[in-house]
């Protein structure tokens, strides 16, 4: 199984993306992980926000396999504690499936996007930058492994 975190545009906050690279190297001892970051779209001032969405929708789909598992991070997902997404992702990991958790661009996600997910997982109530929360997911996936291998990282 891998896990992929497909993402649009690039961080360009340089202790982001530091946090994203360390986590990452953390994740490699104990699944196949990826960041993906799909281009940012150019030329966007005369697009309304539905045809952005639309056109970074058209990106990210064409981005995922047909036999992967789609999670977006997304606002309106589900909220879980940290012992319950560990437990989330072993029935991820049960499932022999590639899983790609994706976060969108500034606006979201289109309404294709949506319709391709298998799940929508929130962070926070509260919204975080489309940017930062690359690192926080990075560190919860990482804290998740933990736990699963009964490690001593998150105290609980």
């Amino acid at each position: 199984m891998r896990i992929t975190l497909l993402t649009m545009g690039r961080t360009d906050i340089p202790w982001v993306a530091e946090g994203l690279r360390m986590y990452a190297s953390r994740l490699a001892h104990y699944v196949q992980f990826a960041v993906k970051e799909l281009p940012e779209l150019k030329g966007t001032s005369s697009l309304s926000r539905e045809q952005v969405k639309s056109r970074e929708g058209a990106l990210l789909l064409a981005a995922v396999k047909p036999s992967d598992t789609v999670i977006l991070l997304d606002e309106h997902g589900e909220e879980y504690t940290s012992l319950q997404f560990s437990s989330q992702l072993q029935k991820y990991l049960n499932a022999g499936k590639d899983v790609v958790f994706v976060v969108g661009g500034a606006y979201g996600f289109a309404p294709e996007v949506y319709g391709r997910a298998s799940g929508k997982l929130s962070l926070s109530r509260m919204t975080c930058s489309h940017q930062l929360v690359r690192t926080i997911f990075a560190e919860q996936l990482y804290r998740a492994f933990t736990i699963l291998r009964g490690e001593p990282y998150h105290n609980e």
